[in-house]
């Protein structure tokens, strides 16, 4: 027997974009310039929309130790989960530039984020949108992060 796994991203222009989108999006394009990416080159900016409104940002942090730098992702759900316990994550955009200038593709989240992610929306309880795209080019839809991971592993495992 086998298994076929599809994960479902809706490739659009950013001119389809709602406008609460292209504001999260534009939101994470002015958090760039705040990663701490010395060592990469490669700064990363994430968004995220609370369901009260409030926009909270994130940026990829280096350090010369590289195993712990971290993520803009996680900062951003950490920061969430730090300044406002319990709080649903609606949507979050996330974007990057690399070190040769402004990227023109959409990419995905690192695994370990897209763990995170996972974590979030099981403890939410309800959907976690991304927003991804690179400062100029296509944007990638996703209505759940959980699904850029399937077969997740979740809290429910260690029962």
């Amino acid at each position: 027997y086998g298994m076929n796994i599809q994960v479902p991203i809706e490739v659009v222009e950013r001119v389809e974009l709602s406008a609460r989108q292209r504001e999260l999006l534009e939101q994470a394009i002015g958090a760039l310039d705040h990663a701490h990416a010395p060592y990469s080159g490669f700064q990363v900016a994430a968004a995220a929309r609370l369901a009260d409104g409030q926009i909270v940002t994130g940026t990829n942090q280096e350090n010369a130790s590289y195993p712990i730098g971290i993520c803009a992702e996680r900062v951003a759900l950490s920061t969430v989960n730090s300044i406002a316990p319990g709080a649903r994550i609606l949507e979050m955009a996330v974007t990057y530039r690399p070190s040769s200038g402004p990227g023109h593709t959409p990419l995905a989240p690192c695994g370990m984020c897209r763990q995170a992610l996972v974590e979030q929306h099981v403890r939410q309880k309800d959907a976690l949108g991304l927003v991804l795209a690179a400062e100029a080019g296509p944007v990638w839809l996703v209505g759940n992060a959980s699904d850029l991971l399937p077969l997740a592993f979740t809290p429910s495992d260690l029962d």
